[in-house]
């Protein structure tokens, strides 16, 4: 993964939003898809869409209070700009967790490859197992520095 696209820049490109209102997680999805800049290749009624069509098929909460919604294929061509939008519910959410766990923060993935797709996942489960990470997101920390804390996390896994 190079610089650009690495979990930082993704996030940076995604966003962090605070305070996403919704008592569903189809609410909180469409408020959170909403807040999102246009997308150049397609609408956002589109990504909506297709997240919501892959919650169908197994809700996305993995536990510990993240969810990690995403479209089943990737949406995006190869000239866009994938990203990672960090979402703070204004009210922790039943997500069907594995954990019975309430979700406290959403991970919204649009990437442009299936590869792509399960790097960030893996950044993002690496992070999540981390005590001082999941006590930033816990707490709804700024986007910087949550993008500080994912940087310096990825320049300890380069060595």
């Amino acid at each position: 993964m190079n610089r650009k696209d690495n979990l930082a820049e993704l996030v940076a490109r995604g966003g962090v939003y605070h305070g996403v209102t919704g008592s569903y997680p189809s609410t909180v999805l469409t408020n959170v898809i909403n807040l999102l800049p246009a997308f150049p290749s397609f609408k956002a009624e589109t990504l909506l869409q297709a997240v919501l069509e892959r919650e169908a098929l197994m809700p996305t909460g993995i536990g510990r209070g993240v969810a990690l919604p995403h479209p089943r294929t990737p949406l995006l061509k190869e000239t866009d700009s994938p990203f990672v939008a960090i979402n703070f519910p204004a009210e922790p959410l039943d997500w069907n967790t594995p954990d019975g766990s309430k979700v406290h923060t959403i991970f919204l993935i649009v990437s442009i490859s299936s590869k792509q797709h399960l790097n960030v996942l893996s950044r993002i489960n690496f992070l999540c197992q981390q005590e001082y990470f999941r006590t930033l997101i816990k707490s709804q920390a700024p986007k910087e520095t949550i993008i500080t804390a994912i940087r310096e996390a990825e320049a300890s896994w380069a060595g």
